[in-house]
């Protein structure tokens, strides 16, 4: 990747996923300069079917074009909200970085623990009654983002000049997370500060999203403090790392702040946006220190061990402000 103007590296992966020796080495050189020089970057070639997208994502606007009571019925209980539908105005993911900030403008459905049967003391996965298509279409999707998490997973282990298979005991059974966000209409201007997503460092390992190419979209900031836009490309997925991932390289690999910002109310159509995202993160239970390619006798490990588990939670309860109480 050649310096110059600010731009988002655009990695086409299939010959890591076909190719010889040479053609996989010369892909993750490119995918680790990527999360060493941007934190974001966009991969083609990817080989998820096309369709599968089109179909999951056309179940999603169905779902939050129903009336707000009906979508209601998929809320979970509890406080800490990570299943289940999450409507508008209880999330504020710059609260993680910045303290009390203002509600998010957009809602999700959020799919957690598909990647396994449920445990005894797990909650049960929240499935909504319309659309029906939901149903079979979220699992199909879901075990499609597997399967591209686990090859990402390996192509980061050469990125980061481990043997290919290094990190996949992390990955055997992964904290994978769904959640498919709508950003509505502004039918009347935000609040000072209010973005559609606040910014926002990511928590776990790899995210993965399918973007549209709606007004008020995802922006990435340079290490300048500048905002730049991140081109959707109807054919592509948006990768970037979270913080997690990143203390894991020992800070080789950035975790980008980005933001999701507001359409100009100048536009008179709709500025619906829908993004489908992929959380994907190693097992709760994975003991997360400084990989061993990335600590020297220069520069030691910068951050002690943490589960990682407990450390996605902990920013989770903090964007939703649960631990000052104010969360209901």
């Amino acid at each position: 990747m050649t310096a110059g103007p600010f731009a988002i590296p655009v990695i086409n992966i299939s010959p890591f996923l076909d190719g010889g020796d040479a053609e996989r080495q010369r892909t993750a050189r490119a995918f680790g300069e990527a999360f060493e020089q941007v934190g974001f970057a966009t991969i083609m070639g990817h080989g998820i079917d096309a369709k599968l997208i089109e179909e999951t994502y056309a179940a999603m606007r169905e779902f939050f074009a129903l009336p707000l009571d009906q979508k209601l019925k998929s809320t979970p209980p509890e406080k800490a909200k990570s299943r289940g539908y999450l409507p508008v105005g209880i999330e504020s993911v710059a609260a993680t970085l910045s303290g009390e900030t203002p509600p998010d403008l957009c809602e999700a459905l959020v799919f957690y623990g598909l990647a396994r049967p449920r445990a005894s003391d797990a909650k049960p996965i929240i499935w909504p009654e319309r659309p029906p298509a939901i149903h079979e279409l979220v699992p199909r999707y879901h075990e499609a983002l597997k399967r591209l998490g686990q090859q990402l997973v390996r192509l980061a282990s050469l990125a980061l000049d481990l043997p290919e298979t290094f990190l996949d005991p992390f990955f055997e059974d992964p904290g994978i997370v769904l959640r498919f966000v709508n950003y509505p209409d502004q039918l009347e201007p935000p609040a000072p500060g209010q973005l559609r997503y606040g910014a926002h460092h990511d928590y776990g390992g790899l995210t993965i999203l399918r973007q549209d190419d709606a007004p008020g979209g995802l922006e990435v900031r340079d290490l300048k403090g500048v905002w730049h836009p991140v081109p959707p490309s109807p054919d592509g997925f948006v990768i970037n790392i979270g913080d997690l991932m990143s203390r894991w390289t020992n800070g080789r690999w950035r975790s980008t702040l980005h933001r999701v910002v507001n359409p100009g109310r100048e536009i008179s159509g709709t500025t619906q946006r829908l993004s489908m995202v992929t959380f994907f993160s190693p097992n709760e239970q994975s003991e997360i220190a400084c990989l061993p390619s990335c600590v020297t006798l220069d520069k030691p490990a910068r951050w002690p061990p943490v589960k990682a588990g407990d450390y996605i939670h902990d920013k989770i309860m903090k964007s939703m402000d649960i631990a000052s109480g104010k969360a209901t």
